[in-house]
């Protein structure tokens, strides 16, 4: 398997495992994506999926931030949505609108019709675009695979596209607990041979992504996401790969996303991340933090951002920087360079 290949640059895996490294390892959510001139290049000629399901156009997209902003490991070019489909799920990317789901969960017959995946059947160009982009690599740097979480996808499900008040969802959950719980357990268990399936493909790492589950409060996601999330966490465990769990916008949830599981903990930017490391325990990583707007600042703000995350990490073995949530389409492409250029600088022990 390619988590065995020696890499060039295995700093961002060793401080996923809280081993000591020269300099803090660094790359940004969202890092393949609409802000870089070369990947509106071809966006222009391809619709959203299109890309996504095209493994040749996937893998150049994720390789073209590799070369352009010198970032310690690759995330693959996807979207958390590709495995519903083979659920059974209706999916279009509508013109400026984002995700659609034509038929939406909302009984417990909808949950029942839901099938689990094959991978190589059903996503087997996600697969294809791992090999392809580890070849490229040529194990200069490690290639991080991602999926949804399962509260994030069950949302997306039940409301039919993105929200914000998640009326659908938490109208489920309450009035409806047990067509709740079996949706959720339905999507863990694709996350799980989803990711699984990516790893074999190549994958040295994984992210999960639960970029909405900051809507509920600590109750609710202990009794209704959590016990999922585990399942997860769990059922990852035997790949031998480091697993980031992201959570947006969860500063009152960081001790019970910790419990859910995960080697690395993701972090928003809403919480300063030394107060976040002392809640989490020192016996787990941490991934974050900055600010994504802060890349549309001038590259005197961007340094000054970056010593105080960096000094707030304090050379603990175990920080990946990274932004609290994905880049903005409109952060200038040399901003993105300075801020790796600046981690490396200022992090250099």
């Amino acid at each position: 398997m390619t988590k065995d290949v020696k890499l060039a640059n295995d700093r961002f895996l060793r401080a996923c495992r809280r081993e000591p490294v020269d300099y803090t390892p660094v790359w940004l959510m969202r890092q393949a994506g609409r802000y870089m001139a070369e990947y509106m290049a071809i966006r222009s000629k391809y619709s959203f999926l299109e890309m996504c399901k095209n493994p040749e156009v996937a893998a150049e997209v994720t390789l073209q931030p590799v070369h352009k902003l010198g970032v310690d490991a690759a995330i693959l070019f996807a979207d958390i949505l590709l495995p519903l489909e083979g659920m059974g799920i209706s999916l279009e990317f509508a013109k400026n609108e984002g995700p659609v789901i034509h038929n939406p969960i909302r009984s417990e017959a909808d949950v029942r019709a839901l099938r689990p995946i094959e991978p190589a059947e059903d996503v087997p160009y996600v697969l294809e675009a791992v090999q392809l982009v580890q070849r490229e690599l040529e194990g200069r740097i490690p290639l991080i695979g991602f999926s949804g979480a399962p509260f994030t996808l069950a949302s997306y499900m039940i409301e039919g596209g993105g929200s914000r008040e998640y009326i659908n969802c938490k109208r489920m959950m309450w009035q409806a607990p047990q067509v709740w719980h079996a949706l959720m357990d339905k999507i863990a268990g694709v996350v799980v041979s989803y990711l699984t399936a990516q790893v074999q493909a190549g994958a040295q790492a994984v992210q999960v992504f639960d970029s909405w589950v900051g809507t509920l409060s600590p109750a609710d996601y202990k009794e209704y996401v959590l016990p999922h999330s585990k399942k997860v966490m769990d059922g990852l465990k035997h790949l031998g790969v480091p697993v980031i769990h992201f959570a947006n916008n969860a500063s009152t949830l960081l001790e019970l996303v910790k419990e859910a599981g995960g080697d690395v903990i993701g972090l928003d930017w809403r919480i300063n991340l030394d107060d976040a490391w002392q809640r989490l325990g020192y016996d787990v990583a941490v991934q974050g933090n900055l600010d994504p707007m802060a890349l549309m600042a001038p590259p005197a703000v961007i340094e000054q951002k970056v010593q105080d995350i960096l000094a707030r990490a304090a050379n603990r073995p175990g920080h990946i920087f990274n932004l609290g949530h994905g880049i903005h389409k409109e952060t200038p492409v040399e901003h993105a360079i300075a801020l790796v250029e600046v981690v490396h600088k200022y992090s250099r022990r």
